[in-house]
């Protein structure tokens, strides 16, 4: 099985907890909150690593919470390689709302780099990349760090066979979509993302494959995933297009659902399964994610037995 490398400049440490009713200028009685590791990369290397895969988080982490996030990570036995940063890593909330099942979560914005930092996390990523392996860079930049750091990364593996997947939002994808320099190997996006990117609503899986089968042929990435949330997801690569659905389960948390879907997806490339399997694995991870309590991500057993509840259909 190929190594697999996340990355994630911007981890959290996540706190969860409910209350009977959230509503303003009263004090709001929660539960004992639950604490978890978080960050886009974070959570896929927690993914991988319950779905019984191996991978290295590489995670940028400063400070008391710093320290906290390490000591989450050791206990759920998931590799790190700790990248030390001046500030204090972010915390988050989630807090669900009994009454009405409502969740309510609040991200903090991480500490601010300058340009010497990111020359360094470059470096240091340098050293790690797994040879022809995966590299998934996965979550928002931290203040200070360029839009165009995903096209700088692409470039600093570049030579080592390492295939990149990227995850991101705002301005970074943005910057990914208009001024493609080093196409990675998969792209994800999430629908809301892509009609931000189209300048116009998508709808529908046609109008949703569409526009990602023209920003592959536009040389975006190799592969375009669009998430579509309870629709499942599109998936499009040269002259193939693929929709799979995700499972008819309850819902419970949304939270680290698209993190344990990019997680089965990575694993079931590295271990060989053809794109349109990993892509209907990774929508049975999601599924069993949401399944879930607060910050938990995808139980294997469920994952494994949702697979064949993932519809898949070839669009092209």
């Amino acid at each position: 099985m190929s190594d697999i490398l996340t990355i994630t400049l911007n981890p959290t440490v996540d706190f969860s907890t409910s209350a009977k009713r959230v509503r303003p200028d009263h004090k709001v009685r929660c539960t004992a909150a639950m604490r978890d590791p978080g960050g886009g990369g974070v959570n896929v290397a927690r993914a991988i690593h319950i779905l019984g895969g191996d991978a290295c988080a590489f995670a940028a982490v400063g400070g008391h919470m710093g320290q906290i996030l390490l000591s989450l990570l050791g206990r759920e036995g998931v590799q790190v390689h700790p990248f030390d940063i001046p500030g204090e890593t972010r915390q988050s909330m989630a807090v669900t709302e009994r009454r009405t099942g409502q969740q309510y979560r609040f991200v903090m914005p991480g500490p601010i780099w300058d340009a010497e930092l990111v020359k360094c996390v470059l470096a240091e990523i340098h050293k790690t990349v797994p040879k022809d392996g995966y590299v998934v860079l996965s979550g928002s930049n931290p203040p200070g760090v360029p839009d165009d750091f995903p096209a700088m990364l692409a470039q600093q593996i570049n030579g080592t066979g390492a295939r990149l997947v990227v995850d991101t939002s705002g301005r970074a994808l943005r910057q990914m979509a208009n001024d493609p320099v080093i196409p990675p190997y998969l792209l994800r996006m999430d629908r809301a993302e892509a009609e931000e990117l189209a300048g116009e609503p998508l709808e529908t899986v046609k109008t949703l494959s569409d526009f990602a089968s023209a920003l592959v042929k536009r040389d975006v990435a190799q592969m375009i995933v669009m998430a579509l949330g309870a629709k499942g997801s599109v998936l499009a690569m040269n002259d193939e297009c693929w929709h799979v659905n995700a499972a008819d389960v309850p819902v419970r948390s949304k939270v680290g659902a698209g993190d344990s879907f990019v997680g089965a997806l990575v694993l079931a490339l590295s271990r060989g399964d053809a794109p349109a399997l990993a892509l209907q694995k990774g929508a049975a991870a999601a599924s069993a994610a949401v399944m879930t309590d607060a910050t938990r991500l995808c139980p294997r057993t469920e994952a494994e037995m949702l697979v064949q509840q993932c519809p898949l259909v070839r669009l092209v």
